[in-house]
């Protein structure tokens, strides 16, 4: 209570203090670089790559903004959700004052990625998207390769909510990672490069929080915070199917830093490079299922964007 009363008194102080803010004056020397002749701001490929990401940033603003406030994007922006179903099981997360702080401000972040991208290669409406506790305890039995009793519920404590939440932002980042050399827009590079930055920025704090806590006994499970982070990662490797491009906190040395650390505070390639994925893996990954073309998992009735679609009409079309 302590720290959330300094908090509110520091913004009010803020407020009244009547200080502006600094604002650029100097027109030339912030005005950024021109683009490259001949280029132009947005690529059809562009779109569409920035439209797989799009059903990611559907999923983290309804995830991070119930877990927070008990309520999405239909009641803070419900222009974006262009009148899609509400998700499935969303609710509001018991969680520590610090938690719930970090955890609100990503939800509105993730408001702000909606719109920039909506704005700039437009959208579509929110997919179904389902964020039960159900599901989540199906993805946690799946993980640890049995089922866990009592079902995990992300929404019961804040520890559990974190562990939830480090399987949905690495997605969405190693998403951009894997489409940035594949967007030729100016300005469709300027978003994704900004969309990555926040993104791997949400994902450092989770595995930061998570790290603290390593050793800690996530009850009644008997596994360690750092053993359910290896749980995950695993279970999307073998979803996606294309080898190593995810790792929990604690690793062999030889998928260290320099083959030199257990320590794996951050998840990245034997040059401390971020991995990378395609939308194909990404899909295989939110579905559940291990295939681009059978949705389930967070997307019972599959994603949305020319991409996603041409998966889900293969399925349809060997059916």
């Amino acid at each position: 209570m302590a720290a959330r009363s300094s908090l509110l008194l520091l913004c009010l102080a803020l407020i009244l203090s009547g200080t502006p803010p600094i604002l650029c004056t100097c027109t030339d020397k912030c005005a950024p670089l021109p683009p490259f002749p001949g280029t132009h701001p947005i690529y059809p490929i562009d779109v569409d790559l920035l439209q797989v990401a799009l059903n990611l940033e559907f999923l983290e603003t309804e995830w991070f903004l119930f877990g927070a406030l008990g309520y999405g994007l239909d009641k803070v922006a419900p222009h974006l959700a262009m009148g899609g179903p509400p998700p499935i099981g969303a609710r509001k997360a018991n969680l520590d004052e610090t938690t719930q702080r970090i955890i609100e401000e990503f939800g509105y972040q993730e408001v702000g990625h909606m719109r920039a991208i909506t704005t700039t290669v437009g959208g579509f409406p929110r997919p179904l998207i389902d964020l039960s506790s159900h599901n989540f305890a199906k993805l946690f039995d799946e993980a640890v390769g049995r089922p866990l009793s009592p079902p995990f519920d992300p929404y019961e404590n804040s520890i559990n909510y974190v562990l939830a939440s480090y399987v949905i932002p690495y997605v969405g980042m190693v998403g951009y990672v894997g489409a940035n050399p594949n967007i030729y827009g100016y300005v469709s590079k300027r978003l994704i490069a900004g969309l990555l930055g926040v993104e791997a920025g949400q994902d450092a704090v989770f595995r930061t929080i998570l790290y603290e806590r390593g050793d800690h006994v996530v009850e009644p499970y008997n596994y360690t915070v750092n053993e359910f982070t290896i749980f995950i990662s695993n279970l999307r490797n073998k979803l996606a199917k294309c080898g190593i491009k995810d790792e929990g906190l604690v690793v062999q040395p030889e998928l260290g830093a320099e083959n030199r650390t257990c320590s794996n505070i951050l998840s990245a390639d034997y040059q401390s490079l971020t991995y990378t994925r395609t939308p194909a893996e990404i899909f295989r990954t939110v579905y559940a299922s291990g295939n681009e073309s059978k949705p389930g998992g967070f997307f019972p009735k599959g994603a949305d964007g020319r991409i996603a679609r041409e998966f889900l009409e293969k399925s349809s079309q060997k059916s």
